[in-house]
């Protein structure tokens, strides 16, 4: 069926146009395609992170809530940003696809921009302001406030899992070519997302703080329409995966209750033996078949032949079983993500308070570095070690290992969450240096500045940059290249949705360890004065548990098996992708 459509001039995968044609692949797809998406993806994250990186500055100065607060609201706001896209991630594999349920979607995240932008401009909305002191708001601003910004969260959750991987829809895996071009989708993609973060954490937060909140969120607002313009004006050219299975999550959720049926069969010691449909079964109708790994094997007892005696309900196949193990598997990987992603909320919420407290002059006449602007530096550092690692890194590494990657998807993982290790432990060692600083010179207020440039926090933001080359797209790029076939959008809410529980977590953490650090008149470790308490034993807090995490992240990875599939299906053979363990390189097809 692929050689056919091949020399028709179609796509290999079954790909088709918005109409429901046969995509021609000369005239759809690949970076052509791409070049639209990708000007969205920098909008967009040019729009989310001009509201996260000085969310928590904005509750605290506009809203007057306590630093214990904002940081937890500005965690929660971001942790819905991250987890709702398993609802978008589910409509789009069941029932409307990704272009749809993209287009619904940003027509509601674009609604919440502008309400946003409405909630800090208009003065029916905003808290009155005089001399730079803002009174309380009132119930109703802070209402509507917050209804904007979790109607963004709602809207990011049918747009977030399904451009990237609409994106990555855009090669052909059947044709050798673009599937080589495919092995650089995501470092590029991330690219464009550092790209507008980049601009955000520059340009926004200055406008933000010197010119008006209101021009802060109206600039990324106009920015995300034009992009949604230019977005669709790319329609003609796009790639839509048609999906063979109306319903794969049930699919996945039928294995464990087949196999606990059986539970009381034996295996067979062949895995040959168990239900499966014939190779040309999958080149007709295809899909891809996905071949048996020598784990989780309680789950092959779902494929056992004559295992049901309902003759109405056939043993599942060994692909589907695969399947299933695949998001188990998935799943262990995604536990030891949660830590992680907990270190990297920080450089919206604690980075930007403690950096509030230090010099922030630079030059001559003093200008004054807004502390979110910080976070630029984390931008710049993923802008340039992306292509160093695509142009450089990866070509070196696969003359050495043979892997197109040029190392494993975990490797990379792995490496990503050893600096971030790093970067918390400078932190650590920073926020000691800042401490023994406030003793010398005896500052004891909260507003009062320590004689200690910000600059000082450079290394822990550009370290956390650069481990964000490996840990945030290696981790994008393993949940979609290791998930089902027909699950690849709610595989990278895997994604998503750890960042989203790391921001959840760091809530609930932030709000336990003040309770019990402050209880009895005690000195919170994160208090609202925090050049009087002990954010340095938070940070070491921090470090101790990122440093276990990555322990048990070696464990799981060491009993991680790669997917094994049918790929390239050529005259008379079928080619398969190897599944090997994360010590040796992943075997595939070229």
């Amino acid at each position: 069926m692929e050689i056919e459509a091949a020399k028709a001039g179609y796509t290999g995968d079954g790909t088709v146009d918005l109409r429901g044609r046969p995509a021609l692949a000369s005239k759809t797809g690949k970076w052509k395609a791409c070049a639209f998406l990708v000007v969205y993806e920098a909008f967009e994250r040019m729009a989310f992170y001009g509201i996260a990186s000085n969310l928590v500055n904005y509750l605290t100065t506009q809203l007057h809530e306590d630093t214990v607060t904002s940081v937890r609201n500005a965690n929660n706001w971001s942790g819905a940003v991250w987890i709702t896209p398993i609802l978008g991630a589910y409509l789009a594999d069941s029932y409307l696809g990704r272009f749809w349920t993209f287009t619904v979607s940003s027509l509601i995240y674009v609604m919440g921009m502008m309400l946003l932008t409405m909630a800090v401009s208009l003065k029916t909305f905003k808290p009155t302001c005089s001399n730079g002191i803002c009174n309380k708001a009132y119930t109703s601003q802070i209402a509507f406030f917050y209804l904007s910004l979790y109607t963004i969260a709602f809207g990011s959750g049918g747009t977030k899992p399904n451009i990237s991987t609409f994106g990555a829809d855009q090669f052909d895996d059947f044709n050798p070519h673009e599937k080589r071009i495919k092995a650089s989708f995501f470092n590029w993609w991330m690219f464009s997302s550092f790209l507008g973060a980049l601009i955000a954490t520059l340009g926004l937060v200055y406008i933000q703080e010197n010119v008006g909140w209101g021009l802060g969120y109206g600039i990324p607002t106009i920015g995300l329409v034009v992009s949604l313009l230019i977005f669709y004006i790319g329609t003609p050219m796009y790639r839509h995966k048609v999906s063979r299975n109306k319903s794969p999550a049930r699919d996945i959720i039928q294995i464990p209750v087949a196999a606990f049926r059986n539970r009381n069969l034996s295996l067979p010691n062949d895995p040959s033996t168990l239900h499966e449909y014939e190779p040309q079964h999958y080149i007709d109708t295809g899909k891809r078949q996905v071949y048996h790994t020598p784990i989780f094997r309680f789950l092959d007892k779902a494929a056992i032949k004559n295992g049901n005696t309902d003759d109405s309900r056939p043993p599942c196949t060994v692909t589907q079983v695969e399947g299933a193990k695949l998001v188990v598997g998935m799943g262990m990987i995604w536990l030891v993500t949660l830590i992680p992603s907990t270190i990297w909320a920080q450089i919206n919420t604690l980075f930007v308070k403690q950096g509030t407290t230090l010099d922030r002059s630079l030059g001559p006449n003093h200008f004054q570095i807004p502390a979110a602007s910080l976070g630029s530096f984390v931008t710049l550092s993923m802008l340039l070690s992306v292509p160093m690692y695509d142009r450089y890194f990866v070509p070196y590494m696969r003359g050495r290992t043979g892997n197109p990657r040029g190392i494993t998807l975990l490797q990379r993982l792995g490496i990503g969450f050893i600096i971030q290790v790093t970067a918390i432990a400078i932190a650590y060692a920073v926020e000691v240096r800042r401490m023994r600083v406030i003793r010398v010179h005896h500052v004891l207020g909260p507003k009062e500045i320590v004689p200690m440039s910000i600059f000082w926090l450079l290394p822990q933001y550009i370290l956390l940059g650069v481990a964000d080359v490996f840990n945030a797209i290696g981790l994008l790029e393993f949940f979609y290249d290791q998930s089902p076939e027909d699950m690849q959008s709610l595989g990278t809410t895997f994604f998503t949705s750890g960042i989203g529980i790391g921001n959840f977590l760091n809530s609930f953490l932030v709000t336990i360890v003040d309770k019990i650090t402050g209880k009895n008149g005690g000195k919170s470790w994160i208090g609202n004065n925090l050049n009087d308490c002990h954010l340095d034993y938070y940070y070491g807090f921090l470090l101790v548990i990122s440093s276990l995490n990555l322990v048990a992240f070696m464990l799981a990875s060491s009993k991680y098996i790669y997917k094994k599939e049918s790929v390239d299906v050529k005259e008379g053979c079928i080619d398969l992708v190897e599944a090997k363990a994360m010590p040796t390189p992943l075997g595939i097809c070229n």
